[in-house]
């Protein structure tokens, strides 16, 4: 039976209680009832094993926001945002609330997004799975005991999964999946897709809609603090490195995904982390691997066999495995979530066609031109659909997706406050060198932290620094314990003539991209641009 002291934790969300309704539980009980259900098994180290179906990834083309009269002047509508008919949003959320209160039981957990009390918001999920609670729970800021008192949610997650979205829903044309989010009725409904990721991206494209407003830069970045107390932040699309590279024993972790630039400092959105673990090796990523293999981490569409013996090798699922565990996973955090202004800000890529330099220092212009082009390459093995030749992959600001703003108000805000804050920029390739994918070899990590520490340590700032004549990249000459030929990506290549070809390529790709967004920035940033003319 419903205990009556949990009535109130459907407040807020329009859902009628069920015969069963369990709130706030911690991860033991969620685990339990998880496996009572069925909902997927334990790892042979105690990690629960989620396996999520149709849906291995976001769903972003059934992704939709409410067309409310209130906000429609200031969303970036189009493939990102596409709109959706208030009248069905309101019909939409009526048959969700429905199939929740039909359910025999529920889960719910109320939870905090954002560690910096002044720019938090209090979120209440509301799920049928035990799992997805679980997920929840780790990724998000878990309130003490306490402040669960009276808690009233800013924003609602109706989360119904195994519910298909119909016609008469507004979403796409055949499909029963529907991802649909209202910024006046401060509503999430999702319907048809098991994917946990969804759960978590709603409420970041919700903090990157509430913070622009209150002068705060809400960022897709990881971020870590030195013992000296220098910030650094991590911007990058998936597969860069974001979450690897910001787990450094040598520095505390703040967050590995999304955070918040104030006017005194950087805070995390988050209460936990969310790590790709396809291929993850225990000896270049200790801190992600242990986090991984314990009782309260949640995986996605990892395969272990019989014993629950993990095969973090094995892509026959999906080559987006992923790993959830709260932050206190990882030995080395920021208590509390926040640090200080940044000092460096760097900007991952993983160039799968191996021509851009392992590290560059950017002017501003050049840190604004590279945030707005938001560079990748994805290649076969990480999403399906892709051939053998690398894809060029361009997300503005590193998390269009994400984005519900025009692009240009994020932009102008990161300029503003690096040019305020002081902060240096960097662009770094955790790509390709030697040669394309399929020929060239993947950066080495190795090299790649000793870059990123002398450039967080401020040593690589006194080196001396070239330009490199494709993209107009400053690159440092020569560093200890970093080959010359590394340094500068022409000379890693034995056919410079097919180097030269593939630069020239890229640069093109950059060119065409910078038209989307060239009208919105200043002319400084316009000089800074890669062209292929160059």
């Amino acid at each position: 039976m419903t205990d009556p002291r949990n009535a109130r934790a459907l407040s807020g969300t329009g859902v009628s209680a069920p015969a069963t309704l369990h709130a706030n539980l911690t991860a033991p009980g969620l685990t339990t009832h998880a496996l009572r259900r069925g909902e997927g098994r334990l790892s042979a180290d105690g990690a629960f094993m989620a396996i999520t179906g149709q849906h291995t990834g976001r769903s972003v083309q059934d992704k939709f926001v409410a067309d409310d009269p209130e906000v429609t002047k200031e969303i970036w509508w189009g493939k990102v945002n596409q709109k959706l008919d208030p009248a069905k949003f309101e019909s939409f959320t009526t048959d969700v609330r429905g199939y929740l209160a039909a359910q025999p039981e529920l889960f719910t957990q109320d939870l905090y997004a954002g560690a910096d009390p002044e720019h938090r918001i209090k979120v209440r999920l509301v799920t049928p799975n035990a799992w997805h609670a679980l997920f929840a729970r780790n990724m998000f800021i878990r309130p003490p005991v306490e402040e669960l008192e009276g808690f009233e949610p800013d924003y609602v997650i109706l989360h119904a999964p195994e519910m298909e979205a119909k016609p008469e829903h507004g979403g796409r044309p055949n499909s029963t999946t529907l991802i649909a989010l209202s910024f006046a009725k401060k509503i999430i409904a999702v319907a048809g897709s098991s994917y946990a990721g969804e759960i978590k991206k709603s409420i970041f494209t919700v903090m990157n809609w509430i913070l622009p407003a209150k002068g705060v830069l809400p960022m897709h970045c990881s971020a870590n603090v030195g013992k000296d107390g220098d910030t650094a932040l991590f911007f990058g699309l998936s597969g860069t490195g974001k979450t690897t590279l910001s787990s450094d024993p040598e520095r505390a972790l703040i967050g590995d995904d999304e955070h918040g630039w104030t006017k005194t400092g950087v805070f995390n959105f988050e209460g936990g982390c969310y790590a790709k673990v396809i291929k993850l090796s225990r000896e270049a990523e200790p801190q992600i691997w242990d986090a991984s293999h314990r009782f309260g981490a949640v995986l996605e569409n990892v395969v272990g066999d019989e014993r629950g013996v993990l095969d973090l090798e094995n892509g026959s699922l999906t080559e987006n495995t992923r790993s959830c565990y709260p932050i206190e996973f990882i030995p080395n955090t920021v208590q509390g979530g926040m640090a200080g202004l940044p000092k460096n800000v760097v900007m991952l890529t993983a160039d799968a066609f191996g021509v851009l330099p392992p590290i560059s220092k950017l002017t501003p212009a050049q840190a604004m031109y590279h945030f707005m082009s938001g560079y990748t390459a994805k290649v076969a093995g990480t999403e399906k659909g892709l051939g053998k030749e690398p894809q060029a992959t361009f997300s503005t600001c590193f998390g269009a997706p994400f984005l519900p703003r025009h692009p240009e108000v994020y932009g102008k805000m990161l300029a503003e406050l690096i040019e305020r804050d002081g902060a240096q920029v960097w662009l770094v390739n955790t790509g390709w060198t030697g040669g394309a994918y399929g020929t060239g070899q993947r950066m080495s990590i190795k090299h790649t932290r000793a870059l990123l520490r002398a450039a967080l340590d401020g040593s690589l700032a006194k080196v001396e620094f070239v330009q490199e004549p494709f993209f107009g990249l400053s690159i440092p000459k020569a560093l200890p314990g970093v080959p010359a030929e590394v340094l500068n990506p022409r000379e890693s290549w034995s056919d410079k003539a097919a180097y030269d070809k593939t630069a020239k390529d890229l640069q093109s790709r950059f060119e065409a991209n910078f038209e989307t967004f060239a009208g919105a920035v200043s002319e400084d940033v316009k000089k800074a641009a890669i062209k292929a003319a160059a």
